[in-house]
């Protein structure tokens, strides 16, 4: 069907007038069609749809639209038919076609029917048999009902659309096409249809073979002479290509792809959908922030695909926690939501966090065998008595997650008044951090490691400081983690990376010798190649052993990929590897030797309890013999005192670093160190 293009259009252009025998438009004052019937578009030789918004004084014959414009303007200002004889051209150089015009003003619009001009009774006969191969040859279908909503009369494209023969549609209820929701809505139309009204639908009908087929029907009702309902004529389109597009893209508006879940602009609908709900009917609701702990780890070890499918079976699990009232949807990479309306009392909310964080406990299954391990941290924000909205609501429940996730992870936490500051907080940092990354606030302190069998400082580490304008000169501790979750943890680490070889080199043309920097190196820095950082340091063609990058201990048990080949590239070009933290993280020992790693770092909390007769000294001693057998070097990190420099000497430890020796500080003051222990 060809849509109204203007208002009024019940008064204005009937839809039966689309079936009548004579052309019938429906034109604006400047004579652009809005409407015209099919009789009408075969007289122009156009197509309905594309005659619409073109002129009708176009197809007039030029030496004849002098006459039509006068005959518009009286037609415009008269309630009853005015009468035009002129000539129709479909082309200019055409012989042109006499016919006669009748036309009235309509609610500001002007209908025109038009006639072949020779004799009314023979054009009407003529025009007839032409309708009736119109209706024959239709693109659309034309159905026509009883008072008893049974078929009478369907053209052959009606039956095509159904899936039958014309033949088998007559006397079929037209109820016998429609599910049980079609004739629901159908039943309650037939009655408006009685008493007069023509109705537009959408409906889902079940063709011949069983599928499905979505028509545009516009039903006009049937009267006789003396008022009595008669049935329906309806015009029938395929719009099922138009609803399957228009359902895909509402489908991919409002669920994530990956779970099939709600995505963050469904969950807010249906979030104030209940909420509306609550204060109408005095309950309340609980809203569940769920994030996924460890899961950043899960991606960095064993890679983005094996990340999403644990997604997935995240989203399972937490599903199986809810009821069927519940709503739980995916807002985030790995942050969930749950809406948790009509509940009784509190502690069932409390009851679905602990199953949650039950569920989330067990172990994951991956590709290749592998397992995923991960947990839950939940905050819980209720409405009424936490938020007025639903954005507040939202933001009171994420800061509640935060507070689980600080406590220590695996846990839920209420929403409290503390939380609001605390977030606040959050936010300046990631407003701080974002222009410090811009203005280059960032700097890089040294700690000299010396040499325990010479005493020589002959290499330092370089340990990123952030001077704020207001808060004054700030450890990693105290912005690292916000540095992560604003995203500019990457442009930061890579600063500081050519930074330290800057300064390496710097330093070995300053005292005319070789020296090192060691630098803390994430496995996203390794798989990250937009920085182009790997490519700088073998821009300065540094001498070998010039620069360590320290890694994680998790890092070997990272999936063989992009990280080892990076690895190994820095290696081939003389960047030596130190395993930093060792002893705290998972890795097993048979790891070492399937690794190009230099160093191993010993961590400053084995080294903080060393005594003569303690635990942490024989984990120090093993640590040393391991590395040793291996041909890797030791440096024991957090030396603070000569007894535990005492004992790291005595066990035959390599290197050492600590406040026994020099706090980190600028390059310049590290150099003088350098230049006086040498001497």
């Amino acid at each position: 069907m060809v849509p109204s293009q203007a208002g009024g259009e019940g008064e204005r252009f009937d839809d039966l007038y689309l079936l009548a025998p004579i052309g019938v438009f429906l034109l604006d004052p400047d004579s652009t069609i809005l409407q015209v019937n099919l009789v009408g578009a075969s007289l122009l030789g156009v197509d309905r749809a594309s005659a619409v918004r073109e002129r009708f004084r176009g197809f007039v014959a030029p030496r004849f639209t002098g006459d039509f414009d006068a005959f518009v303007t009286r037609a415009l200002a008269s309630r009853e038919p005015v009468r035009c004889g002129l000539q129709l051209q479909r082309d200019h150089g055409d012989r042109g076609v006499p016919v006669t015009l009748f036309g009235c003003a309509v609610a500001g619009a002007l209908r025109l029917t038009v006639e072949p001009a020779e004799g009314r009774l023979a054009a009407i006969e003529e025009s007839e048999e032409r309708f009736r191969r119109i209706v024959q040859t239709a693109r659309e279908g034309i159905w026509e009902f009883d008072s008893e909503a049974r078929t009478t009369f369907a053209n052959p494209r009606m039956a095509e659309l159904l899936g039958y023969q014309v033949e088998a549609m007559a006397g079929r209820p037209l109820l016998s096409f429609l599910d049980a929701e079609g004739r629901s809505l159908l039943e309650r139309n037939i009655a408006r249809q009685q008493e007069g009204m023509p109705g537009r639908h959408e409906l889902k009908f079940l063709r011949g073979d069983g599928s499905e087929i979505w028509l545009h029907l516009t039903a006009n009702p049937l009267f006789d002479a003396d008022g009595g309902f008669l049935g329906a004529l309806a015009l029938a389109s395929d719009i099922s290509e138009h609803r399957e597009s228009t359902e895909l893209a509402w489908h991919q508006a409002n669920f994530d792809a990956l779970t099939g879940l709600p995505n963050r602009n469904m969950f807010q609908e249906r979030l104030r959908h209940e909420m509306k709900k609550a204060r109408r009917e005095r309950g309340f609701l609980a809203l569940l922030f769920i994030d996924l702990d460890q899961f950043k780890q899960i991606n960095d070890r064993f890679g983005h695909q094996q990340g999403d499918a644990l997604l997935v079976q995240a989203a399972a699990r937490l599903g199986a926690c809810m009821r069927a009232t519940d709503t739980l949807a995916r807002i985030g990479g790995d942050e969930f939501v749950a809406i948790l309306p009509g509940l009784g009392h509190v502690q069932d909310a409390e009851r679905v966090a602990q199953d949650i964080i039950a569920v989330l406990n067990r172990p994951f299954e991956l590709a290749g065998g592998e397992q995923g391990h991960i947990s839950g941290s939940i905050g819980i924000a209720l409405y009424p008595s936490d938020a007025a909205d639903a954005e507040e609501l939202l933001r009171h429940a994420d800061q509640a997650m935060y507070a689980a996730k600080n406590g220590g992870r695996n846990r839920y936490t209420y929403f409290t008044d503390d939380m609001q500051s605390a977030a606040q907080q959050r936010a300046r940092l990631a407003v701080d951090l974002r222009r410090a990354a811009g203005e280059h606030e960032f700097e890089l302190f040294y700690q000299p490691i010396v040499n325990l069998k010479t005493g020589l400082v002959e290499r330092a580490e370089a340990l990123l400081r952030w001077r704020h304008p207001e808060r004054g000169l700030l450890n990693p501790a105290d912005f690292i983690a916000g540095a992560e979750s604003t995203g500019v943890l990457l442009d930061i680490g890579d600063y500081a990376f050519r930074q330290a070889a800057d300064q390496v080199l710097a330093w070995q043309r300053e005292l005319g010798r070789p020296f090192q920097v060691s630098i803390n190196l994430t496995s996203a820095q390794l798989r990250d190649e937009a920085h182009g950082w790997l490519g700088y340091v073998e821009s300065l063609r540094l001498p070998p052993k010039s620069l360590v990058v320290d890694v994680s201990e998790d890092l070997l048990n990272e999936p063989a990929g992009h990280v080892f080949e990076r690895l190994g590239r820095l290696h081939a070009m003389g960047v030596q590897v130190a395993l930093d933290d060792f002893g705290t993280g998972h890795s097993a020992l048979a790891q070492l030797n399937q690794f190009d790693i230099d160093y191993l770092k010993i961590d400053r909390s084995f080294v903080a309890g060393l005594t003569g007769d303690s635990g942490d000294l024989a984990m120090c001693e093993a640590i040393i013999l391991l590395a040793h057998k291996l041909g890797l070097e030791v440096v024991a990190e957090g030396v603070e005192t000569q007894a535990q420099l005492a004992l790291l000497k005595a066990a035959g430890c390599d290197l050492a670093q600590g406040y026994v020796f020099a706090r980190p500080a600028p390059a310049s003051e590290v150099l003088a160190l350098a230049r006086q222990t040498h001497a």
